[in-house]
């Protein structure tokens, strides 16, 4: 293992800082009590932090658009804290990895706040800025993913100003510069300071075709939204990316965008202690040759659909890893702020528990990196929120609107807005059996509703102690990948391609003489796999069913439902 870089064996967590822990009690998180739960943080055993927005913002998308690249949001507490939370989690053995939004600025950001005054003004082509139609209308029928038009009308200076998201958050006119220099100021700042590297969002946006062509492809609003947002069957789910993807081809995915990265990457590996690069995209292509771009991209075709099965994971294995450049690591994720938590979109209603075991292990099992979202290792769940006033997500308030213009009830337009909402994974992590679920104190209102289902043993509190519980449950899998060299390192191999019901692949470095053998049954009933494998037995590591240190024929490998089974197969120590 000694030749794989820190990011390659590391485990990721994702923290939504205003959802993590409250230390000063107004409700919303804070660095100070991200501070407070360092520990828990090394005892579940993750290697590296990685921080959602923390950056001074009006919050129209909160946080992702960035008023102040180098600062701290009030709300969160000072530079000054951070330092302490950075040399906290350095003092722990874990990294810190920072949300970089590359693509736009809030519209609060001084930048844009010049850039408005006057047409002359210095930083008027920091944006994109662009005269009316003919009939005096936006410049063309361009869409903005978060709903209505992707431009909006300054009466100031009498043009429109271009947004692939929110109107309050403005594009970067990346062929400036100046733009791109102000860019890389920021991002030296926190590498001198110490952070360990960045995850880039949305980076695919950041290049629109400079003949800002008119769409010939049309979802309406409602479709647009629900594609971004909703978990659906495999085959919707990819026809509804398809059309957007034609939807939106001239304002995203452009070349010009790897001229960037490859300029990121360069300044990056000027500093020492191999800083990260982790990219908001499931291109392969930012990986550039492998190493000249990116070191992460997301697998997120991976959790784009509404049932993990066996032959969904093998076909996203398959082609995962037969397009990454030679040299490139896989990077694989479940869920994040953006999406359905993870309990929520893989279950089935009645074993739901079992299967966000499987899928842990999934994740913690295939090749490459991969990346935890808080909450999912005591099996938090989506929270649906019941009125419009709970909701703060301006893309599900957007969608309200839509629905209400489209002539829906206002019950009707609730109910659409609260299964797609973002709000609704973002909920406070829930610490404790305690008012607020410990994460603030009692009598203080959380800035989004707190999930009940804290009282009935998803939280940290009433888990730690429990031998079976979920989170103990990610810390013995945890410790095994850790001390498993295959895990880490080893190659892939699926076994058994035609099984319908159960998963499994081997890890296997080359030219060793033993391997990791995963096998995961995904169904709810009893199988018998049998596994025509050169080694007759296996050697159990890790069971879901207590068969650890067992010896098993792989002949016919018994498997209860839902269970986790990985095994050594071969000779020598299979852990270190």
């Amino acid at each position: 293992m000694a030749h794989l870089r820190w990011w390659q064996r590391a485990i990721f967590y994702q923290i939504y800082p205003r959802s993590f822990a409250d230390g000063n009690g107004d409700g919303i998180g804070d660095f100070a009590g991200m501070i407070a739960k360092l520990d828990y943080l090394q005892s579940l055993g993750v290697d590296a932090l990685w921080l959602s927005p923390h950056f001074p913002s009006p919050n129209a998308d909160l946080g992702y658009d960035v008023a102040d690249y180098t600062g701290v949001a009030p709300e969160y507490g000072t530079l000054d804290d951070f330092k302490r939370f950075l040399d906290g989690a350095h003092a722990r053995g874990m990294r810190v990895v920072l949300d970089l939004v590359l693509n736009h600025t809030s519209d609060q950001h001084p930048w844009f706040i010049e850039s408005r005054r006057s047409r002359d003004n210095p930083k008027r082509d920091w944006y994109i800025w662009r005269d009316p139609a003919p009939d005096g209308g936006p410049p063309n029928n361009w869409n903005s993913v978060f709903g209505g038009s992707a431009w909006e009308f300054d009466p100031t200076t009498g043009q429109y100003y271009y947004h692939f998201f929110l109107k309050q958050q403005p594009d970067l006119n990346w062929r400036n510069p100046q733009v791109k220099a102000a860019m890389w100021q920021a991002v030296r700042f926190w590498l001198d300071m110490g952070v360990d590297g960045f995850r880039l969002d949305a980076i695919g946006t950041l290049f629109e075709d400079p003949a800002y062509p008119n769409h010939t492809a049309r979802l309406s609003q409602i479709e647009m939204l629900r594609a971004w947002r909703e978990n659906r069957p495999p085959e919707e789910q990819q026809a509804l990316m398809a059309e957007l993807m034609v939807m939106f081809r001239y304002q995203f995915g452009r070349p010009e965008v790897h001229t960037v990265m490859k300029e990121l990457r360069a300044l990056v590996d000027t500093y020492p202690g191999d800083r990260v690069l982790i990219g908001e995209d499931d291109d392969p292509a930012y990986y550039g040759n492998g190493d000249d771009e990116l070191h992460l991209v997301f697998n997120f075709p991976l959790m784009r659909t509404n049932r993990l099965t066996p032959a969904w994971v093998r076909a996203n294995q398959a082609d995962r890893l037969s397009k990454l450049p030679p040299g490139a690591w896989p990077c694989n994720t479940l869920g994040n702020h953006d999406s359905t938590r993870l309990w929520s979109a893989f279950g089935d209603g009645q074993h739901d528990a079992s299967i966000a075991r499987v899928n842990a292990a999934l994740l913690l099992t295939l090749p490459g990196t991969p990346v935890l979202y808080y909450g999912e290792e005591i099996g938090m769940t989506d929270l649906l929120l019941e009125r419009f006033d709970q909701l703060r997500d301006n893309q599900a308030i957007n969608l309200y609107h839509l629905a209400l213009s489209d002539g829906l009830s206002p019950e009707t337009a609730m109910g659409m807005a609260a299964r797609m909402t973002r709000d609704r994974c973002r909920t406070p992590m829930q610490w404790a059996n305690a008012p607020n679920a410990g994460f603030s104190p009692p009598g203080v209102q959380t800035w989004l509703p707190v999930n009940s289902n804290y009282a009935h043993g998803v939280n940290v509190a009433d888990q730690t102690n429990d031998p079976r519980s979920l989170l103990n449950f990610y810390r013995r899998l945890i410790h095994l990948r850790k001390r498993t060299p295959a895990l880490l390192s080893g190659g892939y191999m699926p076994v058994n391609e035609d099984a319908e019901t159960y998963l499994a692949f081997l890890r296997r470095d080359p030219g060793a003489d033993r391997a990791c053998l995963v096998v995961l049954n995904m169904s709810a009933e009893p199988q018998v796999a049998g596994l025509a494998l050169p080694w007759p037995t296996a050697h159990c590591l890790f069971s879901s069913h207590e068969r650890e240190g067992q010896t098993v024929s792989l002949a016919a490998l018994a498997l209860a439902p839902f269970e986790v089974f990985i095994g050594q197969v071969g000779g020598g120590p299979a852990v270190s």
